[in-house]
């Protein structure tokens, strides 16, 4: 494969005025993308010990994983301290990837879900303790062998608890018929009767994507605006997160879209990289899996997540006019185990090495990979993505995205 690699914490010189006016150009964009740096007289932000370590790790993965491209940003201090970026958003357009690229984030979406739920319920105009039933009568239909559906409450669909399925949709052949996921709420309903609770709900841990398109249901129904809306209003537009959106890419973005690649084992049993576009419609489960952006705007919100306002507080009362340090910190307690230290609270995961806290999430789909994690303790945060999902590698492709992750998780601290 092809690649270009690019790391930096500086810019570089460039010689010429013509390199001069593309260093100038790429320096406003770029700025745009960042949170606001720190006042002046204080301390430029902290780069961690581990971060060259996780770029190490990153590397490795993106030669194993044929990785067509992907990037990382480091966050601390309040702003983003460190990039890396390798090879191509658009392999066929040559288009480099870089930290303009904007890549497709998945179930991290559901953090912005779960952040609404904690802001209506900050309002009084929710309980975490309430039925969904209340909200989603629809849900009714479903059969549940351990009892009421009206024991499910919207803390068990945010802790993941709850004993829905996962995934959404039951098919998955990749048939021309088929869609990506479901389009209309009304097909979601029609397969209510012909699904059942898995376990006893809040019992135990088991991942549902439905959960959050539900808890999506309760927004809509409680403030009367759609999903989108509501997310671009009360999360996106006050902590300045421009480049974020849902569904097709705003014509003004497209060029800087990353597209996304599968790879898969052809008949003569080699393999064949195949470019999926660089859209798709991921229909009703936009909330649990539909943001696109920049990893700028990812590194905002990082910075709104871990409180580092940078000194101005200005951005720090738009951070607590989001939601308050102290429902953030609830939505970091553990609600049920996951796999030894790994526990999820509110919509995070939740990982305890020791005496450190790590907090984030992870997402997949459409040939896209990202991982967020945060050390609320020492201010510092992880972000990355690739635009490549390698299905010819089987359990060694899902193997080593988990040592990326944990190299992750362990390049944050001092």
């Amino acid at each position: 494969m092809t690649s270009r690699f690019r790391t930096h914490m500086e810019p570089r010189p460039m010689p010429g005025r013509a390199a001069r006016r593309r260093l100038a150009a790429g320096v406003v964009l770029v700025l745009a993308l960042l949170p606001a740096a720190p006042l002046a007289g204080q301390r430029a932000a902290r780069v961690p010990a581990g971060w060259r370590g996780f770029t190490e790790a990153f590397d490795r993965f993106v030669q194993s994983e044929g990785v067509i491209g992907g990037g990382a940003v480091l966050v601390s201090g309040g702003r983003s301290a460190a990039w890396h970026e390798r090879g191509f958003g658009d392999r066929e357009a040559g288009e480099s990837a870089d930290s303009a690229t904007i890549y497709h984030w998945g179930s991290i979406t559901k953090t912005l879900t779960a952040i609404a739920i904690m802001q209506l319920r900050d309002r009084g105009l929710l309980s975490l303790d309430d039925p969904i039933v209340r909200w989603v009568p629809e849900l009714r239909q479903l059969h549940n062998p351990f009892g009421s559906t009206d024991s499910i409450t919207l803390r068990m669909l945010l802790s993941h608890s709850a004993g829905f399925q996962d995934p959404t949709w039951p098919y998955g052949e990749g048939k021309e018929w088929e869609p990506f996921e479901p389009t209309r709420w009304e097909q979601l309903v029609a397969m209510m009767p012909y699904q059942e609770i898995r376990f006893a709900p809040g019992s135990r841990y088991g991942y549902s994507n439905p959960a959050f398109i539900y808890l999506a249901r309760v927004i809509e129904n409680i403030t009367g605006d759609p999903y989108q809306s509501y997310v671009q209003k009360n999360i996106w537009t006050p902590l300045g997160l421009t480049r974020s959106y849902f569904g097709a890419t705003p014509y003004h973005l497209a060029r800087h879209r990353s597209n996304s690649y599968i790879i898969r084992r052809d008949s003569s049993g080699g393999t064949r990289t195949i470019a999926v576009g660089r859209d798709f419609d991921p229909g009703i489960t936009i909330p649990n899996g539909g943001w696109n952006a920049p990893l700028g705007d990812l590194a905002a919100y990082a910075s709104f997540l871990l409180g580092s306002a940078g000194g101005d507080p200005r951005r720090a009362a738009r951070y607590d006019a989001v939601l308050s340090r102290a429902s953030l910190e609830e939505m970091w307690r553990r609600v049920v185990t996951v796999d030894g230290p790994e526990s999820m609270g509110l919509s995070f995961f939740l990982l305890e090495p020791g005496e450190r806290s790590i907090v984030g999430h992870t997402g997949q789909q459409a040939g896209f990979r990202s991982l967020i994690f945060l050390e609320p303790k020492s201010g510092t945060a992880v972000i990355a993505a690739t635009n490549t999902i390698n299905r010819a590698r089987g359990a060694a492709s899902s193997a080593d995205w988990r040592t990326l992750t944990q190299a992750a998780a362990s390049s944050l601290g001092p």
